[in-house]
């Protein structure tokens, strides 16, 4: 006789909100948003167990579509709020979910920090190389040329690379996918929420309204797996791999074990609940 153990299986619908997306018709985030929910099913999490931080953007209003926990916070500083939540609540499970401007542009210092400090968050950036909710700018993984309303003459500034960037920062889990392959991404962020540290996940997710160039078919033609011997501990061949712009490599570029962010502070720590009143007193009598 089977046991009741009180957890039931999940499905995709138990983590749809009742909102509904407001993407372009043919955005690439239709699919990281079908991703995303195939793999809340797999790891079957209560939905008030999980919380979705984003930034500004089209791709940071996902949050609006996910029946978890949300915060919609302001542009560039998703990694500080997931921070704070970490933090204070390790016992929930964090998503970060931003666009290439919101982690790149005005939020790259606060991405670097985050990767060296390895925190045990999932960072899913849908990376379109266009600024699409401003009406179409230059973001930093636009390509050298690169016409927009923000570089009518071309854009003069090489493209940043999110994924060489990632493992030199010291991300412990870095991984890249593609939108029109959502049954793959899914296992990637399965593989990127089981990771014990910083997982970085960026996503080709095609803009088709304002970006011409970066586009399904562009992505299609240019995208290969990883060899299957890839070893994804080893750095240098991670930076080899991103480094790569024919063809352009899908999969688990670097992963590694590390203490987290959380580890070390609670290696800090002096007691518990019980031993508080002694500790405080003990700080007063050192520094008084």
């Amino acid at each position: 006789m089977a046991i009741d153990t009180g957890v039931r299986e999940r499905t995709v619908e138990d983590y749809k909100s009742d909102e509904k997306p407001t993407w372009c018709p043919g955005c690439g985030d239709f699919g990281v948003l079908n991703a995303v929910y195939r793999a809340l099913r797999i790891q079957n999490f209560d939905p008030h167990r999980v919380v979705a931080v984003s930034g500004i953007g089209c791709s940071s209003r996902i949050p609006y579509f996910i029946s978890t926990y949300g915060f919609h916070g302001i542009h560039g500083r998703t990694m500080p709020i997931a921070t704070g939540v970490h933090v204070a609540r390790p016992d929930l499970k964090t998503i970060v979910f931003g666009g290439d401007g919101d982690a790149f542009a005005i939020g790259a210092g606060h991405f670097v920090h985050a990767m060296r400090r390895n925190l045990d968050l999932t960072y899913i950036v849908m990376d379109n190389a266009i600024y699409g909710l401003t009406k179409g700018q230059t973001s930093p993984t636009s390509g050298a040329g690169f016409n927009t309303l923000s570089t009518p003459q071309g854009n003069p500034e090489q493209a940043l690379n999110p994924m060489l960037m990632a493992v030199a920062c010291g991300a412990t889990f870095v991984a890249r996918g593609f939108s029109a392959e959502p049954q793959k991404l899914a296992d990637l962020i399965v593989d990127g929420l089981n990771h014990k540290g910083f997982s970085f996940i960026d996503v080709y997710s095609p803009c088709p309204t304002f970006n011409k160039v970066n586009t399904f078919k562009t992505y299609k033609e240019a995208v290969t797996p990883l060899p299957e011997d890839h070893d994804a501990s080893d750095p240098i061949k991670a930076m080899h791999y991103a480094n790569s712009q024919d063809p352009l490599y899908l999969g688990i570029f670097h992963q590694r074990e590390a203490p987290t962010f959380g580890d070390q502070i609670e290696q800090g720590h002096s007691g518990d609940e019980s031993s508080r009143q002694k500790v405080l007193e003990g700080l007063f009598s050192r520094f008084s």
